[in-house]
C-alpha cells in the first residue's frame, strides 16, 4: 500500500500566517508577553478621581483613626473629638483660590459651628510652615493640618488621580466628612464645589439636631 505524503507547510508561509492573523486581532506578540494590564481611563473626564468615587467611607461606620501634625506645632488626633462631632474638610492646596474661599467659609461660620457642638479641621498635604502662613494670611479660626506622609489621606479615599489640562497627577480630592460623638462617619461630601458648600455643612449639622 503506497504511503501518504504529508505536505508541509514551508516555515516563512507558517510565519506569514502566524503574522497575518496576529494583525487581524490587533494582537502582538509583545502585547501577548506583556504581563501589564491596559490601564483603564478615569472614571469621569472631568478630573475628578477615580479612587475617590469608591466606597472608602461608609456612613455609619467608624471614621479612619489618624494623628498628624498641626498648624501651631502640635499633632491632633481623632480621639481628641471624643464628644463632639468634626468636620474634615480635605482641599488640595494652601492659599489657591478655591482653597483660600473653602477655609475663609469656614472659618467665617466657625463660631456657629462651635454652637453646634462641632469642631472643624482643615487638611491637605501641604507642610506644616505653609498651613501657618495660610492661617496667619487670612486670619483663620479654624485648625489645620498637615498630612505629608498620605497616609491619613489614603484611608480617607482623597488622594488619588486628577486630570487638569488633559495631564493627570496625584493630589487631594476636595472633599469634606461629618464625623459624630461617637466616631463614626455621618455624611461625605464628594468632589465639593466650593460657594455655599460651608453653609450646606452647617445646615445639614442643623437639621439633624433638629
Amino acid at each position: 500500500m503506497p504511503k501518504k505524503t504529508i505536505k508541509k507547510t514551508p516555515k516563512a508561509a507558517a510565519t506569514v500566517s502566524r503574522k497575518t492573523a496576529a494583525s487581524k486581532t490587533g494582537v502582538t506578540k509583545a502585547a501577548a508577553r506583556s504581563p501589564v494590564a491596559p490601564r483603564k481611563a478615569p472614571a469621569r473626564a472631568t478630573g475628578a478621581a477615580a479612587k475617590a468615587a469608591d466606597p472608602v467611607l461608609v456612613e455609619g461606620k467608624r471614621a479612619p483613626a489618624f494623628r498628624i501634625p498641626r498648624d501651631d506645632g502640635s499633632t491632633v488626633a481623632l480621639k481628641d473629638f471624643a464628644g463632639r462631632k468634626l468636620v474634615l474638610f480635605f482641599y488640595p492646596r494652601a492659599g489657591t483660590p478655591g482653597c483660600t474661599i473653602e477655609a475663609n467659609d469656614f472659618s467665617r461660620l466657625a463660631p456657629q459651628f462651635e454652637r453646634q457642638g462641632a469642631a472643624v479641621l482643615g487638611v491637605s498635604a501641604d507642610p506644616q510652615a505653609a498651613l501657618q502662613r495660610f492661617r496667619a494670611k487670612n486670619n483663620l479660626k479654624v485648625a489645620l493640618a498637615s498630612d505629608e506622609t498620605l497616609a491619613m489621606l489614603e484611608a480617607y479615599g482623597v488622594w488619588a488621580e486628577k486630570s487638569l489640562y488633559g495631564k493627570t497627577f496625584m493630589g487631594v480630592v476636595r472633599t469634606t466628612v461629618l464625623i459624630d460623638e461617637n466616631g463614626r462617619v455621618v455624611r461625605v461630601w464628594r468632589n465639593v464645589k466650593v460657594p455655599g458648600h460651608a453653609e450646606a455643612v452647617l445646615s445639614t449639622i442643623r437639621d439633624a439636631l433638629s
